[in-house]
């Protein structure tokens, strides 16, 4: 079992080129991220191809065992973690954020680790045979992002190694020392060569991962300009991909609501980490015979969550984890305010500031083509659109090219699920938004990736199949 200052000695850098990592909540520094270049990045593809044979040759039941024993290293280290991913990244320790995401990381481990891939007969009809199996790719690329650090890596490495293959991951610039930190608690129980990280920057280790022949697959979640460019710099080797891409998910509230019942739930699926997650409801289409009555009751709810410092335990939102970020969601607030629409809550940072605190903003009477409509925010600012008809807000849920997720809001289950149909998302949630499961498969249409992560798709999603037939 760790402790924070013995898991933060651990990362820390302690020599080469370095990064300082600061608190995005209150300025102080934490420690040196280390920053890797190329030659480390081949070093590690070398020492994980070497690896992966025997990894392999242990067998599925062998390698589920040690998932589990590296998700018991998880939750015996668990509350260093959660300082550490609190301090570094900015979500506080309670609430769906910290403590949830450590806690989530070994639940994802656990269930790669224990679901079920056996061989499936295609055919025997007592002339034809044939068998469907998954052999392991080789080595597998993985590229996490800032927002949930430690449970995305989880959903690249844990079916990665499930399935026999070994990992490189490199982990956001901005998060290097809370993914480092998990990857060294894994490495307690795991072979010595089966997950390996590089941290460094996007525009060199990150391009180097993606180019090199030697990975057989790239996992990433990020933005979809940035999953655009790993396509182009994979496709001589025809690597293996999975994208989960941008997001800027749309809710559809219908006229049947009780705005009071869901506006707890409606600010949840919008505000969960402080809206800084893909699968987040970022633009929320409320039909005009409710839209004042919800708009009221969301204020109430998102007035009364506190905003502060992520190790202050009465704390269940925090910053902005950089402040690229901030100016983002400082940009297109103000564009909105511009335009005419109205603020309901929030909408006025304190930009000298020493942490990337922006408050809770909900913004009425928007229209429905508003930068802060159109594009993704990525943090707690929700845009609350006023419709009339469904087919009209329907077509405006459809017309981004994006579809990560989207929901649909009704006390007429049949009537919402037949809405969901219309939608285009990978994913439709009823009366939720945002809400995961780990044998749930997950991922986006049109340009918000491809690929499925979670369960038994997300087993075949980091493997070969292969028919043997005969």
């Amino acid at each position: 079992m760790e402790t924070y200052s013995s898991l933060l000695a651990a990362v820390t850098a302690q020599g080469g080129e370095t990064r300082e990592v600061l608190d995005p909540a209150t300025g102080e520094r934490i420690g040196d991220a280390p920053m890797q270049g190329v030659d480390a990045l081949e070093a590690a593809i070398d020492t994980a191809e070497a690896a992966q044979p025997a990894w392999a040759a242990l067998g599925d039941a062998e390698r589920s065992a040690y998932l589990n024993r590296a998700a018991d290293a998880i939750e015996a280290s668990a509350e260093a973690l959660a300082e550490l991913l609190s301090r570094e990244q900015g979500k506080p320790l309670n609430g769906p954020n910290a403590r949830f995401e450590v806690g989530a990381c070994a639940v994802w481990t656990r269930s790669a680790a224990d679901t079920p891939l056996p061989v499936e007969v295609i055919v025997d009809d007592g002339e034809n045979y044939a068998e469907l199996h998954y052999r392991p790719i080789g080595v597998v690329g993985a590229i996490s992002p800032w927002n949930w650090p430690m449970m995305i890596s989880i959903w690249q490495i844990a079916p990665s190694l499930r399935m026999g293959n070994t990992v490189v991951i490199k982990p956001a610039e901005t998060t290097t020392l809370s993914v480092l930190a998990l990857v060294a608690v894994m490495n307690q129980v795991l072979p010595a060569g089966v997950l390996n990280i590089v941290p460094g920057p996007g525009s060199t280790v990150g391009d180097a991962l993606t180019r090199s022949p030697k990975i057989g697959k790239i996992m990433f979640t990020g933005s979809t300009p940035v999953g655009k460019r790993i396509i182009e710099a994979s496709a001589g080797n025809v690597t293996r991909l999975t994208l989960e891409l941008g997001g800027n998910d749309a809710g559809i509230v219908l006229p049947d609501v009780d705005p009071k019942a869901i506006a707890e739930d409606l600010f949840w699926g919008a505000f969960i980490n402080t809206g800084q997650t893909c699968a987040a409801l970022k633009r929320l289409y409320v039909h005009d015979a409710v839209y004042d009555a919800v708009v009221e009751e969301l204020a109430k709810v998102a007035a009364a969550v506190p905003m502060g410092v992520g190790v202050d335990e009465q704390n269940v939102l925090g910053p902005l984890q950089n402040r690229a970020q901030f100016d983002v969601v400082d940009r297109l607030v103000e564009a909105a305010k511009a335009s005419g629409a109205r603020v309901v809550l929030g909408g006025e940072p304190d930009r000298d500031a020493v942490g990337y605190f922006y408050p809770t903003t909900l913004v009425a009477d928007i229209d429905p083509h508003n930068d802060l409509v159109l594009e993704e925010q990525f943090g707690p600012a929700l845009p609350i659109i006023r419709y009339s008809e469904l087919d009209e807000a329907v077509r405006l849920a459809n017309e981004l090219e994006v579809g990560l997720g989207a929901s649909v809001w009704s006390s007429d289950r049949d009537e919402a699920k037949r809405i969901a149909a219309r939608l285009q998302a990978g994913t439709v949630w009823i009366n939720s938004h945002g809400g995961l499961h780990p044998q749930i498969p997950f991922g986006g249409a049109k340009q918000s990736g491809y690929g499925r992560e979670f369960g038994v798709e997300g087993l075949k999603a980091v493997a070969e199949p292969q028919v043997v037939s005969g």
